[in-house]
């Protein structure tokens, strides 16, 4: 059974810097590419950053280059989004996701398995 699992979310103040972690089992870790997905209240599923299975490429949303950098530590199935400068419009819901193959993608449908989510609040 595949299970993803997000940690590190919670309340920042604007300016900010969290780390999220996604902690995974039940796949062949290397063979997947992570994805880190987010929804705020009301608003459509945004694709943010995406990884390679080699973690050598990495893929991120305009809106937030420059601020997000997303790695992996195959050793410990866990992939990692180091979120600084947080904006009150990064407050969301975040989850991460994997999918089969190599093929890099901001797109939702693109992964095949998906974790619970961690909350982000960005709120002074």
């Amino acid at each position: 059974q595949v299970q993803l699992v997000e940690s590190g979310g919670g309340l920042v103040q604007p300016g900010g810097s969290l780390t999220l972690s996604c902690a995974a089992s039940g796949l062949t870790w290397d063979t997947y590419v992570i994805g880190w997905f987010r929804q705020a209240s009301g608003k459509e599923r945004e694709g943010v950053s995406c990884i390679s299975t080699s973690d050598r490429v990495t893929k991120h949303a305009d809106s937030v280059k420059g601020r997000f950098t997303i790695s992996r530590d195959n050793a410990k199935n866990t992939v990692y989004l180091q979120m600084i400068s947080l904006k009150p419009e990064d407050t969301a819901v975040y989850y991460c996701a994997a999918g089969r193959g190599r093929y890099l993608s901001l797109a939702g449908q693109r992964y095949d398995y998906w974790g619970q989510g961690t909350q982000v609040t960005v709120s002074s």
